[in-house]
């Protein structure tokens, strides 16, 4: 008996040792005063400095929203540029609070990597770019081709199954960034460029004539990209889950970054609306947040709809159509789980 005993307080000893071991992602960027959020190391209209040093994108909205709703403030962010293939080790090892990188949800990535993704924010595709005096028209004639590929990604993976799958042969050219992807491709280094289409249209953009440029047809793969915080924090996966569906559902919902505010001070008829903003119910409270966490997302950013168009959307560089990153009641596969 005594043995057993003493088996199970070992038990019980490990148990609460892991757990103290394991301080709270929540806690940590509260003393801190601070998000540490993993970024890409620049990718126009998704995560990159401007002219003043300030971080831009679609990403970085969405890291200060995370900021906005735990912090009350989404400036408070520090940018933790990353590469393919430094991303998840900088945020396993405590240097990323949470990762907003044009980052693919795979299998492999959330069980082996130990990540835990949060909702899809973006859906794309994998494409491939040429300089239109190639005269190729399509994926199927880039046999031998010799091709700017970024290593550590899903894309180079991609890459070999779409070439292998079809019967031909081609020659990767490694980048570790989209700027050096950029710049070998621009000097004749390799033939052709591959990435997520949002990148593509990211990279055409650069290009004094985008024109000269053309992005072909296919798509060779499904890339749902997505925010990611480390395994074993539950309440901190919980908290950038539910930022993430809370900007979208506040655009199906008429909740904008000139409004949110004002339906947070006054309970109105709409109980969805109420729950959101925090202005009756205790939705905050169950993430341990206060009520007006998810007010404060999209009054210091906005909505889904609002982030989208300013950085991605077709009146910016990028030119991005919504397509399926429109709502599900217009057209897209946007869809968010209810804050109820």
């Amino acid at each position: 008996m005594k043995l057993i005993n003493k088996v199970l307080t070992g038990v019980a000893l490990t148990a609460m040792t892991a757990t103290v071991a394991q301080a709270s992602t929540l806690e940590d960027v509260r003393a801190a005063d601070e998000l540490k959020c993993v970024v890409t190391t620049g990718l126009a209209g998704f995560a990159a400095p401007d002219a003043n040093g300030r971080w831009e994108g679609f990403d970085a909205d969405f890291c200060r929203a995370v900021a906005a709703a735990v912090l009350g403030d989404g400036d408070k962010v520090k940018f933790v540029p990353s590469t393919g293939k430094t991303r998840f080790t900088m945020l396993n090892s405590g240097e990323g609070d949470i990762l907003f990188r044009n980052t693919t949800e795979t299998l492999s990535r959330d069980v082996d990597l130990k990540l835990s993704f949060l909702p899809v924010n973006f859906y794309d595709g994998q494409g491939f770019m040429v300089p239109a005096s190639l005269g190729v028209a399509s994926a199927m004639d880039l046999d031998g081709a010799s091709v700017c590929i970024q290593t550590g990604t899903t894309t180079e993976l991609n890459l070999a199954d779409f070439f292998r799958a079809n019967g031909m042969s081609y020659e990767p050219v490694p980048i570790e960034t989209n700027e050096e992807g950029f710049t070998n491709y621009v000097a004749g280094r390799c033939d052709v460029y591959t990435t997520d289409a949002s990148g593509l249209a990211s990279t055409r953009a650069k290009f004094d004539d985008p024109s000269q440029h053309v992005v072909l047809p296919e798509i060779i793969s499904k890339e749902p990209l997505g925010g990611a915080v480390r395994h074993g924090d539950d309440q901190w996966h919980d908290i950038g889950k539910w930022v993430v569906n809370a900007l979208i559902n506040a655009e199906e919902m008429g909740i904008t970054q000139a409004n949110a505010m004002n339906l947070a001070a006054n309970v109105g008829n709409n109980p969805g609306i109420n729950r959101l903003v925090g202005s009756e119910g205790s939705m905050g409270a169950m993430l341990g947040l206060d009520a007006k966490w998810a007010a404060r997302a999209v009054a210091q950013g906005g909505n889904y709809g609002e982030i989208y168009e300013r950085n991605v959307g077709p009146n910016t560089p990028l030119q991005i159509a919504r397509g399926l990153n429109n709502l599900w009641n217009n057209g897209g596969v946007l869809y968010a789980a209810p804050i109820r």
